[in-house]
């Protein structure tokens, strides 16, 4: 069986975390479908045997992304969210700090202080990125390259707060930000494992990479990052917010021959 143990490669998963700290009060008694919209719920479990067998490396979030949002850059929030902010209300809603769903129900009705915007930072933003530069940096002391996979999910069809409202999404969809944050042959790799594995795949669209495919994926000092969505349909019940076993197992067998067919490519690519 082939393992990544020995290869350049780790994930990361912002968005999966459910845990909402006391000091965020705005979230406290949210019905658990209005908490969950956004979340990438069950990306962490979907993956982790898959990590697990191919001995895989992981950054994983452990908090609601509406406490803060780890795919934004730290300076994306506007008025809506905190007091005194920068941008003026409405530059982004859906930003560091949500102050709105992606069906446009509200989040933050009022907003927070600096000092508490600064708490978030610290305490639940700073640390997964102090880890996400970690685990890249000890690859690249022993490899001239590390491959970056940062892994989400994504609503089955787009809403009016998408690029692609009311459409339907592929299974998956994979994003480099128009070939800038990755190596052609690390997207090639990705792109054609998912595709062997009989997965719908879309590039570049509805998503084009977020912050975290923008930070971090510099090619040409030997940082590739590529984002991947899995369409929530192929696992859960949009409405409910659960999981449904059978789709997510069978989803789990085809991830699995994903990552085996990509493991060994991307072994060719390191050694040759």
């Amino acid at each position: 069986m082939p393992q990544a143990n020995q290869l350049p490669l780790f994930v990361s998963i912002p968005h999966a975390g459910e845990v909402v700290p006391k000091e965020v009060s705005w979230l406290q008694n949210l019905p658990e479908t209005i908490l969950m919209r956004d979340v990438d719920r069950y990306v962490d479990k979907l993956y982790k045997p898959i990590l697990d067998k191919f001995k895989i490396p992981s950054v994983v979030a452990t908090h609601n992304r509406y406490v803060v949002d780890l795919n934004r850059k730290a300076d994306e929030y506007d008025a809506s969210s905190v007091v005194g902010a920068t941008h003026p209300k409405g530059v982004h809603p859906k930003g560091l700090h949500w102050s709105v769903t992606t069906h446009n129900e509200v989040l933050i009705p009022k907003p927070m202080s600096p000092e508490l915007h600064q708490t978030l930072v610290k305490n639940y933003y700073q640390p997964f990125h102090d880890s996400v530069h970690e685990m890249g940096g000890k690859i690249l002391e022993h490899h001239q390259k590390v491959f970056h996979m940062d892994l989400h999910s994504m609503p089955s069809l787009g809403t009016d707060m998408h690029p692609d409202p009311g459409q339907t999404r592929a299974e998956v969809v994979i994003s480099d930000f128009h070939g800038t944050s990755c190596t052609r042959d690390f997207r090639n790799a990705v792109l054609n494992a998912f595709q062997a594995a009989e997965f719908e795949v879309a590039y570049n669209w509805p998503y084009i990479g977020g912050g975290i495919t923008k930070m971090y994926g510099r090619p040409d000092q030997g940082w590739s990052t590529i984002q991947i969505e899995l369409n929530r349909d192929l696992y859960m019940n949009e409405e409910t917010k659960e999981i449904i076993l059978g789709k997510s197992q069978a989803l789990q067998l085809r991830l699995d021959k994903t990552f085996t067919i990509l493991i060994a490519k991307l072994q060719e690519i390191v050694s040759g």
